[in-house]
């Protein structure tokens, strides 16, 4: 099986939900949701991806940078990549019906190992969602992390403690999802947290705590203050709200304000290993990947995850290669231009 064959096979499982574009921009699936589309105009989703391609790599050939060292420590776990498959769930509902969520969970998550990164899992409406991924990461040990939705807090608190009972490496909310009508159109309404909402799932588990959906310098402080242990810079893929800033825009100011004081995640728009390198280069410790991983689910499993990531993998080596990068911590803002 090769990237072509998994594209194909993808295109044809996913038919009505997403066409498996040449560049996966937004373009032709704005305002499809349920699909792959982001909301309304799509303007957020077209934004992650023009924004990154705005950032311009330098290419460097002389120095010693002949073997770069990729590995990436996430909470005493190491990566061999610093790529995590992020959460996602509800495909049969956004994607049609070719995958179970069984199946795709589980695609994700053994194929992602086999990369030797992992995945996060994901929340949602219908419990038996995230349950379904606790028993998937259960069989690999808990090498993962799950994502909860902001639903009550004694809801959050109650679904973190399944996941310590099976020894998640970290557990997390997709603050972002605050929005999500659709939520409480089934019966589970989410909404924002004050810092003190925070404060009290945060301190509820000894699990590191991770908050997705931080855009703006001023929410990464009061994440700080909350006691997260990362961030993720994201605008949920642009399928939440329109006209939201790119993440790539939005990155370098958050990375100024907290670098250092947690652990800082994006995601939104990243394609390919070059992707990577110039969101480590504007600030990020490590990235999260949703569609490509989509793609790789739907058209070869876990087979077809473990190819996408390990593409991206061998793309960053070269990236890193070219530019005089023999390690992550090395990469940073001199070795790119940005043309917005």
């Amino acid at each position: 099986m090769d990237l072509k064959e998994i594209r194909n096979i993808a295109r044809e499982n996913l038919k009505g939900y997403c066409r498996v574009c040449p560049i996966c921009n937004g373009l032709a699936c704005a305002g499809e949701v349920p699909g792959m589309g982001g909301h309304l105009t799509g303007s957020s989703f077209k934004s992650n991806v023009e924004d990154l391609s705005k950032v311009k790599i330098k290419l460097k050939t002389i120095h010693d940078a002949k073997k770069p060292d990729l590995k990436f420590n996430f909470f005493n776990t190491q990566l061999e990549v610093p790529i995590i498959s992020a959460p996602i769930t509800g495909t049969s509902f956004n994607m049609g019906n070719a995958l179970t969520e069984e199946k795709y969970i589980s695609s994700v998550v053994n194929g992602s190992i086999d990369a030797g990164t992992i995945a996060m899992i994901g929340d949602s409406a219908n419990p038996t969602f995230y349950e379904t991924g606790l028993e998937i990461l259960k069989e690999v040990n808990g090498k993962g992390v799950g994502i909860l939705k902001p639903k009550e807090n004694s809801i959050v608190i109650e679904s973190i403690k399944k996941a310590e009972n099976i020894n998640t490496i970290a557990a997390g909310m997709d603050i972002d999802g605050a929005g999500l009508i659709t939520m409480a159109l089934q019966g589970a309404p989410v909404s924002p947290k004050t810092v003190d909402e925070l404060k009290e799932i945060i301190h509820s588990t000894n699990l590191p705590f991770i908050l997705k959906g931080i855009m703006t310098k001023d929410e990464a402080i009061l994440a700080v203050e909350a006691g997260a242990k990362a961030i993720v810079v994201s605008n949920h893929g642009g399928r939440v709200l329109d006209h939201t800033q790119s993440t790539a825009k939005v990155l370098p100011e958050i990375a100024e304000a907290v670098k250092g004081k947690i652990m800082i995640l994006v995601d939104g728009g990243v394609r390919s290993g070059i992707d990577v390198f110039k969101m480590i280069a504007l600030g990020a410790d490590a990235v999260l990947i949703g569609r490509p991983i989509v793609f790789g689910a739907y058209g070869g499993y876990r087979e077809g995850v473990s190819l996408i990531i390990e593409n991206m993998k061998n793309q960053l080596i070269q990236t890193m290669i070219l530019t005089g990068a023999k390690n992550l911590n090395s990469i940073d803002n001199s070795m790119i231009s940005i043309e917005w």
